[in-house]
């Protein structure tokens, strides 16, 4: 090792002169000694980046594909039938007469009752039965004649003056109330049943009326 600096050292010598050499090695300790006190300040804060080359970009078009619009499915409703509400069955209206009459008497024929009941309207010959009833609670004012007055309002009414007529006048009443708005068919014995009703009706306020 010794040998290697000493040949070294030599050939030096015979190259450069030695103060030459001696001034070379002190500048060259001076600069390190420089380097290193200012440290870092002499090194660049940003150093060149060697990039790669930039390739340009390809771009493709875009495919836009069709929207596929599919038809909405609207669901059936179900609409239920909807219950219909029973009328209540009212309270049937009596069938007013005509205007104040003479009493017809025992013998006197029903007249239009009759020819309805011949001809087969049963339903209208017991409405028309009812009528002469109830005109002639009307010829004994027993009751008075008012709009919209019901089977019911007249048995409780004639009750309170003649009590023995009652039944007669409830029976009537079930009869026509059964054909006309409980819409039963009518036959010729509902016909003979209230002309029966008619005349207990008319036998039954003349014997009140000679007890009287």
């Amino acid at each position: 090792m010794s040998r290697w600096w000493t040949e070294s050292v030599a050939a030096l010598g015979d190259a450069v002169p030695l103060p030459l050499a001696a001034l070379l090695l002190l500048a060259g300790a001076l600069l390190v000694a420089l380097a290193w006190y200012f440290f870092p300040a002499w090194v660049p804060r940003r150093l060149p980046r060697v990039g790669r080359p930039r390739l340009p970009r390809l771009r493709l078009p875009r495919l836009r594909l069709p929207r596929l619009r599919l038809p909405r499915l609207r669901r059936p409703k179900l609409r239920l039938p909807r219950r219909r509400r029973r009328a209540r069955p009212e309270t049937p209206a009596v069938p007013l007469p005509a205007p104040r009459s003479p009493e017809p008497g025992p013998a006197t024929p029903a007249g239009l009752a009759d020819r309805l009941a011949a001809e087969g309207r049963y339903a209208e010959a017991v409405r028309e039965r009812l009528r002469e009833m109830v005109r002639l609670l009307v010829a004994r004012q027993l009751v008075e004649p008012r709009p919209g007055l019901t089977v019911t309002e007249l048995t409780a009414a004639v009750a309170r003056v003649r009590p023995g007529v009652h039944p007669t006048l409830h029976a009537a009443g079930a009869i026509f109330s059964d054909l006309w708005y409980a819409q039963r068919p009518a036959t010729a014995a509902h016909d003979h049943r209230m002309r029966d009703l008619a005349a207990d009706l008319r036998r039954e306020l003349a014997a009140e009326g000679d007890h009287r």
